[in-house]
């Protein structure tokens, strides 16, 4: 039944379901409520409804709908009554529009970055390519690898890509999967810095969880948002409940630990890639020097990247990789005092101590060069008591017990050794260690003290010498308690958070960690933080490259300081090697400004191949230069690799360690021709790249208005007053109070931060950019315990918006549009076209005027009554006619006559416009489906010859499958016209 007017105007009855208009913005009613549809999709037999309740009963309720099992009635958008807006400087029509706004998502392809750059951040110019590079639409769907080496801001990059992508409406179900140690960063940085909320299921948020959800409820459906570890999701429990939910993206940290084939963490990414649309993964180490593990990656992002004859497209790869360094010339040029330089290494060689010399002959005479009579037939464990040996007494202690526990009792060579080599090692004090003393001095020589701000974080192999540095510094540099603290990977989770926190924040009394490697990925120690001691050498470029990373990044503003002690025993024979493991430092630091990535100098990628490299370096089997290149031999071999690979996408001679060499000396050709050169005057370049996106300059306006509208004047009013104790301070900081339905939403929020900041109770928010960040910097400066701060930066994403826009919007009339006075020459509709795909999503947008056409209310047949116009820039056009902060209404005017007639018209013709817009957006949406058909003729031709490819078919098939129903369902499918205004001429204002 179609809806009828009355005589008075006014609807009468309602559309049943129209398909055609089934798009996010549009109010439908199920179940004898209202609700607002927020995302559409197709099902199986009908259409699939996400939708948040509008009406008194089901108000901020989400819920959603099957248009197979329930009734939905659609209401039509243009069938609506006009009414004149007499509130002061328009504000209810002002609101009605920015709601609007922002409840609309943003075109899937728009070129121009919306909320990215009005963050709590300072988003440099490469990080915003990064950006833009991951939405572009030369993509079917939002998918990369942030390759950028150590400490480029990639958490920051991660954060600017899911704001945009939430503004365009495929961001409401996120999952991020961390190691465990950087959960609590992460959940902060998107939280305070991008007001994206991530409920942690760490071992506490689990348990947490399940004490409030029935034992069968899977909590990845429950919460919308959720970050959660690798090791937690391991569990085969929680494996299986993942394969049943989807997500609008997941970003999988560090993921060069899930690419072994085989693996628990690999099964893991392997499960989640096909769940979800947007797929982010980051690592600065992304080559494990096993070439499959490299495609394996390249295969979860696009299954087309790897040919079935196991080559890489190179094409393919480089528009999935994003790989950039400090020295990178897009980097240097912008990240100026935000990241200071490294200073050159400070390599300290230490001469052994009478003691530590003693031990050292032991070594060499007993273990590591016996001639015939080794006690030991293991030839790996004797390097093992050298590693042990150059860590400390305590760990040389700790290896030897372990040994003499397994190995028979009774007399033998091996034991005799054994307790002789204790007997030495039990020699070396803290007070006759020359090693210790030197480490003590250069603490001292930095200002590190009781009374002193100074801070340096000391890394060590083994946990027996991190207890021992724990131990002895506290008393012989006379630190309080809490001055010197340990973290290992025997902590728990959320021992581990807790100690990094405290590191970060200005007023702890934590002044030295003495960490393990559990702390040398992902872990930013660079707040308070500029001096950084190798207490023992790593025997690999990777553990020493991923160590100084935790300083040396992007926000460090000293110069950071990167130290090592040397021991150098007497006996030239002896072990040490001091010479080896100096160049080895010195060797990184040359990667670290030429390359960005020390890995590719010894090619294997991984820790433990290194360590096994050094090893046979150390004992003489192998040249440290043939073991280690150097950068420039890096490189030259990259460009000669490019200067002999050539265009051929089926190329097999493309090495990885030189692509990413290559790709990390500069930027990508590419990045500013992100849209094909046929459509780059496309018609829809106008409407898919708005000037500005909002009508309110800043956010804290847009909440006033919305609490006033919503609150009837008086949000100040306490909560029993029907107000929510709304107070803007002078100080840039705004205050209310929580009701209820507000409350619900704060559950999805991170629960430490509610909790510690009792946001429930009263809610502070930061108004402006400088203030935001004042706030952080107290949070790790100052007093706090934790480093959530006090007040939260009110953001364009900030739910407190969100919730007061709902709250505008249900305290107006629906099925009223709005009308104002303005500077036209006559009566205007403003209007806003949408067109939609199969799964519900904004493909384009378009803001449209009509007006009464040349020929009046009866043109000749075949003449538009209405002329329709586009709108390049809405918030210009809007200011333009004096609609804006500075609207003046009088309260006294009345609708000329004829506007039913010109609103009915004004639909119908807009609907017409939208067509041409529909077909280029249908003509781009075809031409990226010939693309990607081409790429597919060529994979399957390539299939066809390789007669060994058919595991690799077997397994990339089904992924190739879905990316063409994706790509299917991409084509605009709904085109929805919907008025948000209409003006008349000033002159209908009386007096």
């Amino acid at each position: 039944m179609a809806s009828t007017w009355d005589s008075h105007g006014n609807l009468s009855a309602m559309l049943t379901l129209n398909t055609d208009q089934l798009s996010p913005g549009v109010t439908v009613e199920v179940r004898d409520e209202e609700w607002l549809v927020t995302h559409v999709s197709r099902a199986k037999d009908g259409f699939k409804l996400r939708v948040r309740g509008l009406s008194e009963y089901v108000r901020d309720t989400t819920a959603t709908f099957y248009t197979a099992l329930d009734r939905v009635t659609v209401f039509d958008p243009t069938q609506v009554t006009v009414v004149p807006d007499h509130s002061p400087g328009f504000r209810h029509s002002r609101l009605w529009i920015e709601s609007t706004l922002r409840q609309t998502p943003l075109p899937l392809y728009q070129r121009e970055l919306s909320v990215a750059t009005r963050m709590l951040a300072d988003p440099l110019d490469y990080q915003l390519t990064a950006v833009r590079r991951a939405l572009s639409d030369d993509k079917s769907r939002p998918r990369v690898l942030l390759a950028d080496a150590v400490g480029l801001g990639k958490t920051l990059e991660i954060g600017m890509i899911l704001a945009e992508l939430i503004r365009r409406g495929r961001g409401e179900r996120i999952l991020v999967v961390t190691p465990k140690s950087v959960m609590e960063q992460f959940q902060q940085e998107l939280w305070t810095r991008f007001a994206i909320p991530l409920v942690r299921l760490d071992s506490t948020g689990i348990q947490q969880v399940r004490q409030s959800l029935p034992a069968s409820r899977n909590p990845f459906t429950y919460f919308p948002r959720v970050i959660v570890s690798l090791d937690t999701l391991k569990s085969p429990k929680y494996r299986a409940q993942l394969e049943k939910v989807t997500w609008d993206a997941v970003v999988i940290d560090e993921i060069h630990n899930a690419t072994n084939v085989g693996t628990q963490n690999n099964e893991l990414a392997r499960t989640l890639a096909p769940t979800t649309e947007s797929l982010i993964l980051a690592s600065a180490t992304p080559h494990n020097g096993d070439p499959n593990s490299f495609k394996e990656i390249l295969r979860l992002l696009d299954p087309l990247s790897v040919l079935p004859d196991g080559s890489i497209d190179p094409d393919a790869a480089q528009r999935l990789i994003i790989r950039r360094h400090r020295h990178s010339p897009e980097v240097a040029q912008v990240v100026g005092a935000k990241w200071a330089t490294r200073q050159e290494p400070l390599n300290i060689p230490v001469d052994a101590s009478p003691e530590e010399n003693a031990v050292a002959r032991e070594l060499h005479h007993t273990w590591t060069n016996p001639g015939s009579h080794a006690p030991s037939g293991d030839r790996l464990f004797p390097w093992t008591l050298v590693k042990a040996y150059l860590s400390s007494p305590a760990a040389l202690a700790e290896t030897v017990r372990g040994r003499l526990s397994r190995i028979a009792d009774g007399p033998s060579p091996e034991r005799t050794a054994l307790e002789h080599l204790t007997d030495l090692a039990a020699r070396i004090t803290p007070e006759n260690s020359a090693k210790y003393a030197a480490l003590v001095n250069y603490l001292a020589s930095i200002g590190i003290s009781k009374k002193s701000p100074t801070r340096a974080v000391i890394f060590s192999e083994r946990v027996a010498t991190l207890h021992w540095l724990q131990d002895n510094l506290s008393r012989h540099m006379s630190m309080p308690k809490g001055a010197v603290k340990v973290m290992h990977g025997g902590l728990s989770d959320t021992e581990q958070m807790a100690l990094i926190d405290e590191f970060k924040r200005e007023d702890t009394p934590l002044r030295i960690l003495v960490t393990g490697d559990v702390a040398s990925e992902g872990v930013n120690l660079h707040s308070q933080c500029h001096h950084l001691v190798h207490y023992d050498i790593p025997w690999s470029l990777i553990r020493i490259q991923q160590r100084n990373g935790r300083i040396d990044r992007y926000g460090q503003t000293e110069h950071p300081q990167i130290t090592t002690l040397l021991l150098d025993p007497a006996d030239e024979n002896a072990v040490g090697e001091l010479h080896v493991l100096t160049r080895l430092m010195e060797r990184e630091h040359e990667a670290h400004e030429m390359l960005g990535d020390a890995s590719s100098l010894m090619g294997k990628h991984s820790v433990n191949g290194e360590e096994d490299v050094i090893r046979e370096v150390l004992q003489g089997l192998r040249d440290f230069d043939q073991a280690v290149a150097t950068p420039a031999e890096v490189l030259s071999g990259a460009h000669a690799r490019q200067a002999t690979t050539g265009d051929d996408p089926l190329s097999t001679s493309l090495d990885v360690d030189a692509m990413l060499a290559m790709w990390g000396m500069g930027p990508v050709d590419a990045v500013d021709d992100l849209t094909p050169a046929s459509t780059a005057s496309s018609p829809l370049d106008t409407e898919q790249a708005p000037h500005r996106d909002s009508t309110y300059s800043r956010e804290i306006d847009y909440l006033r208005d919305a609490l006033n509208e919503a609150f009837h004047d008086v949000p100040s009013a306490s909560i029993t007053r029907n107000g929510v104790g709304f107070i803007e301070h002078p100080n840039h900081v705004a205050e209310l109070t929580p009701p209820d339905d507000l409350c619900r939403r704060l559950d999805y929020l991170p629960q430490d931060y509610v909790s510690y900041r009792k946001v429930k109770d009263t809610f502070l928010l930061a108004t402006t950019v400088d203030r935001g960040k004042e706030q952080l910097k107290a949070a790790r400066e100052g007093d706090s315990q934790k480093s959530w701060p006090k007040a939260h930066f009110l953001g364009p994403l900030h739910p407190v918006s969100d919730w007061a826009s709902d709250r505008a919007l249900s305290s107006m009339a629906r099925r009223e549009v709005p009308a104002v006075t303005g500077r036209v020459d006559a009566p205007t509709v403003l209007l806003i076209g949408t067109l939609t795909n199969s799964r519900g999503q904004v493909v384009t947008r378009a803001f449209l005027t009509a007006t009464e056409g040349p020929f009046g209310p009866t043109p000749p047949e075949g003449i538009p009554r209405t002329t329709v116009e586009t709108i390049p820039d809405l918030v210009s056009w809007l200011e333009g006619i004096d609609f804006g902060a500075r609207a003046i209404s009088t309260g006294a005017w009345t609708l000329p006559a004829g506007l039913d007639d010109l609103f009915g018209a004004a639909a119908t013709e807009a609907t017409s416009h939208m067509d041409l817009i529909r077909q280029s957006a249908h003509d781009r949406a075809v031409e990226r489906t010939e693309q990607w058909m081409d790429r597919y003729s060529a994979w399957s031709a390539t299939a066809a010859h390789t007669p060994a490819s058919s595991r690799v078919v077997s397994r990339t098939v089904p992924l190739i499958d879905q990316e063409r129903a994706l790509l299917q369902s991409l084509t605009p499918e709904r085109t929805l016209i919907r008025p948000l205004l209409v003006i008349v001429p000033a002159s209908a204002q009386e007096g």
